[in-house]
């Protein structure tokens, strides 16, 4: 079962880069919205019409989404059925845990991956329902990958 649902870019100007994706490949946007993850302030952005998504992310100066260097392809994103066994299945096949959004309540975790020079990002399945009202209303639910029945 497959579970991919975004790709991510952290970017230093947002709506830069949504103004170029809209006119390079003519997708569409959501509004960008404002949060905060710990001490880090944030913007974020999905495209709109489904899977798979495109997701921006504008981030501060030591963040998980730091593009003070640039912008770059940050992330993979994938739904899970347990973010703590998939985390750990990750780390068992050498792709250790670069930031966890768990010890904030939030249920996610990035992976390194080093082969592709991006992270992989696992979140919780049970976060899927109010993804899709916030960002894709009316969207469908997409399946989790199980890791519970991994071996």
């Amino acid at each position: 079962m497959t579970a991919f649902y975004h790709v991510c870019f952290v970017v230093p100007d947002i709506e830069q880069a949504m103004q170029d994706f809209q006119r390079a490949a003519g997708v569409e946007w959501s509004d960008p919205v404002s949060d905060r993850l710990g001490e880090w302030d944030y913007r974020i952005v999905f495209t709109t019409g489904g899977p798979p998504f495109i997701e921006l992310i504008e981030g501060p100066s030591g963040s998980p989404w730091d593009a003070s260097e640039g912008a770059r392809f940050d992330h993979i994103g994938f739904w899970t059925s347990d973010v703590r066994q998939g985390s750990q299945r990750l780390e068992e096949e050498g792709m250790p845990v670069d930031f966890s959004g768990c010890p904030y309540g939030r249920p996610f975790a990035y992976h390194q991956m080093d082969s592709i020079g991006a992270r992989i990002e696992l979140v919780d399945a049970g976060r899927q329902a109010s993804f899709l009202n916030g960002w894709h209303p009316g969207g469908k639910p997409m399946p989790a990958i199980d890791e519970t029945s991994r071996s």
